[in-house]
């Protein structure tokens, strides 16, 4: 298991107080996320548990809260069994889902998957003892802040975001436990259900930020978000409600852009906002093309997210929903 030598103490000591045991029957590394932290496939007793050591700590990258809102949606069913965790050593160790595809293997038609996103997310927004952190706009402002002044994308790209951001804040808090990055990553499906994964970002924030990014990635006509908001709700929803699922399908392609666009600094640059539609992209994502393993297929993802939203946030749509949500 190649765990650098400063980590092996707190792995052999997550492996005793799991298992009892540190011997494994085996250890494959796993590709990660854009998470960082490191994590690993290890058999014990012939079973299979994923491994996972947390890259760094920061205000977002706590431990303590994400083992925390781990820990809670996992008696909820909602993610794998949590078999140990220590924030202070920043190691879990959990269930193993084997990731079948959501594109090729889902049992079920589009919309059946909708409703059973809009019911996981639903039973997610009901559990209690998410902690606060931070107000989520407030919170991305800083992110888009970041971005616009990297040097990566033209200055005034984000120029759009301020007129958003008004928008949202004159709208009333509805505050839940949210997972707030329920991106393609971190929906695993294993064939029968789907499991909700990686709560760095969990805290409590507007129940819309969960809708928008489940909307924006699997409701791809108004069908489907009328399929995803009336499950949610248990009723029809009001045009109060799709105008402000509306605006926060804004936010999150802005979410989106400004952490791709700042993740890149350094690394990658672009002279125009140009590059594939965010439909292709995610048509690829599906059936598993690396994408998001290089810098730039990083900003090119980041970049149709910017794209699409400065173009939603130009068109009359955005006038409607900011006058009606409420």
């Amino acid at each position: 298991m190649s765990v650098p030598p400063d980590q092996r103490p707190v792995v052999r000591k997550a492996l005793r107080a799991a298992f009892g045991t540190e011997a494994l029957d085996g250890c494959a590394a796993l590709s990660g996320g854009l998470s960082g932290a490191e994590t690993w496939r290890v058999r014990v007793g012939g079973v299979a548990y994923l491994l996972r050591i947390e890259a760094r700590f920061d205000a977002l990258r706590d431990p303590r809260r994400s083992y925390a809102c781990m820990g809670l949606a996992a008696r909820a069913c909602l993610a794998p069994r949590v078999l140990y965790a220590d924030p202070d050593d920043g190691v879990a160790i959990m269930d193993y889902i084997e990731p079948r595809s959501l594109t090729l293997d889902y049992v079920g038609k589009r919309a059946d998957l909708v409703v059973e996103l809009a019911q996981a997310v639903r039973a997610l927004h009901g559990i209690e003892g998410f902690p606060p952190l931070v107000d989520y706009l407030d919170g991305l402002a800083m992110i888009v802040d970041q971005a616009g002044r990297g040097g990566v994308v033209p200055i005034g790209a984000f120029d759009g975001w301020a007129r958003l951001y008004e928008a949202c804040r004159r709208l009333r808090p509805e505050p839940v436990s949210s997972h707030n990055d329920l991106n393609p990553r971190n929906i695993l499906y294993d064939g029968r259900r789907i499991w909700l994964i990686d709560w760095e970002a969990a805290f409590r924030a507007d129940r819309y930020v969960d809708l928008a990014a489940i909307a924006n990635t699997y409701a791809v006509d108004p069908e489907d978000e009328a399929t995803l908001l009336r499950t949610y709700f248990g009723r029809e929803a009001s045009r109060a409600e799709q105008a402000r699922l509306w605006l926060f399908r804004q936010v999150n392609h802005v979410f989106h852009a400004a952490v791709f666009v700042a993740g890149v600094a350094g690394q990658a640059r672009a002279e125009d906002l140009g590059g594939p539609d965010l439909d292709v992209l995610h048509q690829g994502l599906a059936l598993g093309e690396p994408l998001l393993e290089t810098p730039e297929g990083r900003l090119a993802y980041g970049l149709a997210r910017l794209r699409t939203v400065t173009a939603n946030l130009a068109s009359p749509a955005f006038t409607r929903a900011a006058g009606v949500a409420i």
